[in-house]
């Protein structure tokens, strides 16, 4: 089977913040009764049917919100323990856990090392960026909160990664912001571009203007050139690298098809995407079939082909589509030059950026098939 990776909501769309931009939040009105975590049975019955759908050695398991580390402690130790007890003979398991950090200490870092999980961290700069939009359900800010969760990860040599949120705030200060988490000894991070639209398909004023997106990425690119070379990774850097090599993108908004990183809800629910959490994408639940069944599903196909087959003519003659390969279906609201409908939102950024990175790209190549 091909390659997948499952989000997965251990408490739905619960969160102990009330992140003015987070598009998952609302998803608590398809689960009204607001319960626990996924129940011992059906959390069982997923790993099992996950362990099962995958045909490497390694296994990886991502474990998403909502705010995860609400569902405790100790259910992330059940799910180790039923990890153990189904994984096959010479295989490894890998968990991912995304987090706002903000309810870490240093009992659950020592479990996360102890079980070498990656971890997360949702994090949009200095404080005076990331409390615009990341505050608590009181509106008081979270920032000091989350780096001290940060800060736990860090002295306990956990592998941490930090998600920052592009948005109409920070993207003027990409240096700024950069160097921040430089600061903070980080090494590995993912930008990810803010897109709101309202009901009547209105851009909000969080949302990141396209071209400023773009050059927000080239001045970070320049920097990390210049001095962080093998020290930290930047994951839309690394992404455009993979075309070096000739490698098919890891990221799923960058990949030709979509759907195969669907959602898993606390009753067993299995979504499309994060980003189509609703009733037109709901596949099926994997008490009454197996994860295998529903990710190879028509339905699921469908919606993963949909991405490739409605480019618009623009993107087909782009110089930078492999890059690129229409970026997220969710963000494909414009029109193009020529005006056909499927243009990604943030397709000027992108391309900017693209073409910013291709001569490093192509020297890369060279130098690689040289054997450097």
């Amino acid at each position: 089977m091909e390659d997948f990776q499952v989000f997965v909501k251990p408490v739905g769309a619960r969160c102990n913040l009330n992140c003015s931009y987070c598009y998952y939040l609302d998803k608590q009105r398809l689960y009204p009764d607001n319960g626990n975590s996924i129940p011992d049975d059906l959390l069982e019955q997923y790993i099992v049917q996950h362990i099962s759908a995958c045909n490497g050695s390694e296994i990886f398991f991502s474990w998403h919100g909502g705010e995860p580390t609400l569902a405790g402690l100790e259910f992330f130790k059940r799910v180790i323990s039923l990890q153990h007890k189904h994984l096959p003979a010479n295989h490894r398991i890998f968990n991912g856990l995304q987090t706002n950090g903000t309810l870490l200490n240093a009992e659950w870092a020592d479990f996360l090392k102890r079980e070498n999980f990656v971890v997360g961290i949702s994090l949009d700069g200095p404080e005076e960026f990331h409390s615009l939009n990341r505050l608590r359900r009181d509106g008081r800010s979270a920032f000091e909160a989350t780096l001290r969760g940060y800060r736990i990860l860090l002295e306990s040599e956990i592998h941490c990664e930090i998600l920052c949120v592009v948005n109409s705030a920070n993207v003027s200060h990409p240096l700024e912001v950069y160097r921040f988490f430089k600061e903070l000894n980080a090494s590995f991070i993912t930008f990810l571009p803010l897109v709101e639209r309202n009901a009547k398909g209105n851009i909000s004023k969080r949302t990141v203007d396209p071209e400023s997106f773009g050059k927000f990425l080239c001045a970070v690119f320049d920097e990390w050139e210049s001095k962080d070379i093998g020290r930290i990774k930047i994951q839309i850097i690394e992404e455009a690298l993979r075309t070096a090599f000739g490698l098919e993108h890891t990221l799923c908004i960058f990949k030709k098809t979509c759907g195969r990183v669907p959602v898993i809800e606390r009753n067993g629910d299995f979504y499309s995407c994060d980003h189509y959490v609703d009733k037109e994408h709901l596949i099926g639940n994997i008490r009454e079939h197996s994860l295998p069944l529903l990710l190879e599903s028509p339905a699921q196909k469908s919606f993963g082909r949909k991405k490739s087959d409605s480019l618009p003519k623009d993107c087909l003659r782009c110089e930078v589509l492999q890059m690129c390969n229409g970026a997220c279906p969710k963000d494909r609201f414009s029109d193009t030059p020529d005006g056909d409908p499927g243009l990604n939102y943030l397709c000027k950024g992108y391309r900017l950026f693209f073409n910013h990175i291709k001569p490093f790209a192509e020297l890369v190549a060279k130098a690689w098939k040289k054997g450097f």
